[in-house]
């Protein structure tokens, strides 16, 4: 193959998540499962929010936002996969590859950057309570939103020009089950780590920055909560920061542990064990873990259904 320039016709080839013989079917399975999950749990919630008059705080706002990433951050991978297994085909064609790639990019800084937002807002409403009202105006939660947003899509839109401009002159076979940054490098036949620690860079802000804001937020909220004389009002925002800590942890520390790596240091099987759980099993579990254990939620689904 020529190694002046990528061909812009030529297919990748994804080894994919199922290598095991008799268990493919039984791994699909289970993934597919997830995904209905996912999406059933994540539109339920959004309407939710919509449709009860109660939820229409700036909390349930940012949580229905989360929703709508989760949709789609689970549908940038799965359904691909999916078709890859069912036609017995591992292609994807170098545009599909660059759009994933740059889709789930996009996703994965908003849920990043939004997760933090949810932080300061939990922190404002716990700690400043008075100033709730001004601090989380409708129009300061729109503009955290487009900040996430516009912030993850500039990031991916120079990271996505930047690595596909690259010579892929070597093997066309991706190490991965969807196209990710770290799996497509060990296919470029020229030097790359210059390029990685301008990742390292960029996921230290995305990733590690609001991550640490997060949790000096629940560490001011904890000392608050701990000083009041109301045991329900302790249990009732232990519960609440609790939840949010549970999937933010297992978000950014897999995350972290993926994109704060130099390429040497990869290994395909645990980059891939990673991934599932930031893109797959988070999904899932961010509107259960919001829903379950919210008692506003499950009323406002009780009075839908009653």
């Amino acid at each position: 193959m020529e190694t002046g320039n990528h061909s812009w016709g030529t297919d990748f080839i994804l080894v994919g998540l199922f290598q095991y013989g008799q268990m493919d079917a039984l791994l699909f399975t289970v993934i597919a499962i997830l995904f209905a999950v996912a999406l059933l749990g994540n539109i339920t919630l959004v309407l939710l929010i919509r449709l009860d008059q109660r939820l229409h705080t700036p909390m349930y706002f940012l949580l229905s936002q989360l929703s709508i990433i989760d949709m789609m951050f689970i549908s940038t991978t799965v359904p691909k996969m999916a078709a890859n297994f069912l036609s017995d085909t591992n292609t994807i064609s170098f545009l599909g590859c660059e759009i994933q790639a740059f889709m789930f990019m996009i996703l994965a800084g908003s849920e990043a950057l939004l997760l933090g937002f949810m932080s300061y807002d939990r922190y404002i409403a716990i700690c400043r309570p008075l100033h709730y009202p001004v601090l989380m105006s409708r129009k300061i939660c729109c503009s955290m939103v487009s900040c996430a947003w516009s912030s993850s899509s500039i990031n991916a839109l120079v990271h996505m020009f930047y690595t596909f401009q690259l010579p892929f002159c070597g093997s066309r076979i991706v190490n991965h089950f969807f196209c990710e940054l770290p799996s497509l490098l060990p296919l470029v036949c020229e030097d790359t780590s210059q390029y990685e620690h301008t990742i390292l860079m960029c996921s230290l802000i995305i990733l590690l920055l609001p991550f640490l804001a997060i949790l000096a937020s629940y560490a001011r909220v904890l000392v608050v909560v701990f000083q009041m004389r109301s045991g329900k009002g302790q249990s009732r925002a232990l519960s609440t920061c609790s939840s949010h800590l549970t999937v933010a942890s297992l978000f950014y520390a897999t995350g972290l542990s993926t994109y704060t790596q130099p390429n040497s240091l990869h290994s395909a099987a645990r980059d891939k064990v990673l991934a599932v759980f930031y893109s797959i099993v988070t999904p899932v579990l961010n509107p259960f873990i919001y829903s379950l254990r919210n008692k506003e939620v499950m009323g406002a689904l009780r009075r839908q259904m009653g």
